[in-house]
C-alpha cells in the first residue's frame, strides 16, 4: 500500500515514514505544499491514501485537498494538524477530508485511523484467502491449511498486493512502486528474489505454486491451486 505524506516538519515526517514503512506500507514525502500538490496530481492512481499538514509553506493542506477530491473522490485523506477547535474540524471534514487527527498523535492511533479508511475503501474487508493460504490484517497473520507461517514485513506487504489483486495481472512496475516505494525503476529483480522467498514458504509439496510468473509482465494469483 502507497501512502503520500504531505508535512513539513522534518522530524515529524521522519517519524511517521519510519513508522509506517515499519509496518510494511511504501511512503512519499513532500516537504511544502506545491511539491505535494503536484505529487498527488501527478501520480494520483497511484496512491492508497494521502496524509495532509493544514499549514504548510507555498499551499495549504485545505487546498491541496479541495484540488485532489475534484480529481478523485474516493481516495481517503487524513489530516494531521495542531488546529483543534470544533469549527476547524468541521471545516477540514466539510473540504473533503474523511478523517483529522491533532497533533501531538500516538503513532499506534494513526495506524489504527490508517487501517480503518483503507478497509472501508475495501468495503470492509481486512482477511484475504487464496487456496489453503488465509491472510488477516488485524491480526498481521498468514497461515497455510492453519498453520501460521512467519513472513518478513516485506514479505507481508508483496503477498498482500498479489491478494489485494487477485484475478489481474500484477504488472512488475506497480509491484515495485507499490510494495518497495521506487518509481521508474528498470532493475525489479528483488521482486523475484520475494517472490521465491514466499513460494518457499506457502507452496504445498505436491501443488502448483500459488502464483503464477508471467514472462516479462509480472505475476498473477493461480486461482487453480
Amino acid at each position: 500500500m502507497r501512502i503520500l505524506l504531505v508535512e513539513d516538519e522534518s522530524s515529524i515526517a521522519n517519524f511517521i515514514k519510519e513508522g509506517l514503512e515499519e509496518e510494511g506500507f511504501a511512503i512519499d514525502v513532500a516537504y511544502n505544499g506545491k511539491e505535494g500538490l503536484q505529487m498527488a496530481l501527478g501520480y494520483l492512481e497511484e496512491y492508497d491514501l494521502l496524509l495532509l499538514d493544514w499549514m504548510l509553506p507555498g499551499l495549504n493542506g485545505i487546498e491541496i485537498c479541495r484540488q485532489v477530491r475534484k480529481e478523485n473522490p474516493q481516495i481517503p485523506i487524513i489530516f494531521l494538524t495542531a488546529k483543534d477547535t470544533v469549527d476547524d474540524v468541521v471545516f477540514g471534514l466539510e473540504t473533503g477530508a474523511n478523517d483529522y487527527i491533532r497533533k501531538p498523535f500516538a503513532f499506534d492511533e494513526l495506524l489504527a485511523r490508517i487501517r480503518v479508511l483503507l478497509r472501508t475503501r475495501d468495503g470492509g474487508h481486512h482477511n484475504f484467502t487464496s487456496g489453503d493460504i488465509e491472510m488477516d490484517l488485524d491480526a498481521h497473520q498468514v497461515t497455510v491449511a492453519g498453520e501460521k507461517v512467519e513472513l518478513t514485513q516485506k514479505e507481508f506487504a508483496l503477498l498482500e498486493y498479489l491478494l489485494r489483486n487477485k484475478g489481474r495481472v500484477c504488472r512488475r512496475t506497480r509491484i515495485i512502486e507499490k510494495v518497495w516505494d521506487i518509481h521508474f525503476s528498470h532493475d525489479t529483480s528483488v521482486i523475484d528474489v520475494y517472490i521465491n522467498f514466499l513460494r518457499k514458504k506457502l507452496d504445498r509439496p505436491g501443488q502448483p505454486s500459488f502464483v503464477e510468473t508471467l514472462r516479462g509482465v509480472g505475476y498473477r494469483i493461480n486461482e487453480e491451486q
